[in-house]
């Protein structure tokens, strides 16, 4: 935690700031070890304060190393003395998290400079402490075993919603404190749609079945899709499978310290296009991974962030065929200075129920 203050502090002098103040969860638990929101945290060159409500101001008491003020009457009355105790002119804000009322509430009783910081803190976050990765990777290790465990209960006549639930339950049993996201589970025609949700509809023989799923350690992600077929398999599903299959590979494959996001990017998107589905791969290839779901960097071809080792990503490229079906297939990696880490170990052979 110290050395995370530390490197925003540095990132603070840059900007001419003298102080910031996070209100969203994840930079919430990142900065400070607050598993929770609904409180302000105000970094200033010299201490790190917490004004918490008080009903929740001995939790942070209990998560957090930081001097914490009890506020009775609201956090934006105290959040102007604080800073007009420490004579902050410049402050920066996560204008990407607040609402403008917020903001209002706040810009009205302070008479600072409010500097909106953007991305400022997430591109903080994109390179991963070693403690960060090993979460990550037992979240990755759950979601093997959920994959495994599902394969044995999939069959026809039974719902997306009950594979979900399975899933779901599997993944609680053995470890998970929570859901990275809402599980997809989406077969038949539906796997054409890239986040559907689970439904009533039944799994029958012929069916393409998308499962995307991740869940939590200690507040961070796994992610990982797998494509199935249950029965007889089609030409043009087998097809789909093996041109997503090789896409993703090539991808994987391409991955290391120094490449660009768009350069991962058109290396799946240009081999699906080469085999005449160019227009069925409908979204980026790949996200960040950590206290988010979907964090920097992202893997679209119109984005030039270069990756960095300790960066940890997805890659998921995908066809989709209206009124058919889809594929998908996605791995959690991290980045190393010549190649990666797959985190998650699911084979990607083309497994038939």
């Amino acid at each position: 935690m110290i050395q995370r203050i530390e490197k925003l502090v540095k990132q603070m002098d840059i900007k001419g700031l003298d102080a910031v103040f996070i209100t969203n969860s994840s930079n919430l638990r990142y900065f400070s070890g607050f598993m929770g929101d609904s409180i302000y945290l105000i970094i200033t060159k010299e201490r790190n304060i917490i004004l918490a409500p008080s009903m929740f101001a001995e939790q942070a008491r209990l998560e957090t190393k930081h001097e914490v003020i009890e506020c009775s009457t609201g956090l934006s009355e105290k959040f102007s003395e604080v800073l007009t105790n420490f004579n902050v002119k410049r402050l920066g804000f996560e204008d990407t998290n607040m609402t403008y009322s917020d903001y209002l509430k706040i810009y009205e009783k302070v008479n600072v400079q409010m500097i909106p910081l953007g991305n400022f803190f997430e591109e903080l976050r994109m390179i991963k402490e070693t403690s960060e990765i090993a979460n990550i990777s037992n979240a990755c290790e759950i979601g093997d075993k959920a994959f495994s465990y599902i394969l044995d209960i999939i069959k026809p006549g039974i719902t997306e919603k009950e594979v979900a639930l399975e899933i779901e339950y599997y993944m609680r049993r053995n470890g998970a404190e929570t859901l990275s996201f809402d599980s997809i589970v989406a077969s038949g025609i539906r796997s054409a749609l890239p986040h559907a949700k689970p439904t009533d509809k039944k799994i029958k023989n012929g069916d393409l079945v998308i499962l995307d799923f991740g869940c939590k350690v200690k507040g961070y992600c796994s992610d990982m899709t797998r494509t199935i077929c249950v029965g007889e398999i089609s030409e043009q599903q087998r097809q789909i499978y093996d041109i997503v299959h090789e896409a993703q590979k090539r991808a994987v494959d391409f991955i290391c310290s120094g490449k660009k996001t768009s350069e991962v990017d058109n290396i799946a998107r240009d081999y699906i296009g080469q085999n005449g589905y160019k227009d069925n791969f409908i979204h980026k290839l790949g996200h960040g991974v950590g206290l988010d779901i979907h964090e920097f960097p992202t893997l679209p071809n119109s984005s030039d962030i270069e990756l960095h080792p300790n960066m940890v990503v997805t890659v998921e490229p995908g066809i989709y065929i209206e009124d058919f079906g889809g594929v998908r297939i996605e791995d959690t990696v991290v980045v190393k200075k010549d190649g990666v880490d797959v985190l998650t170990k699911s084979s990607k052979e083309l497994i038939i129920l």
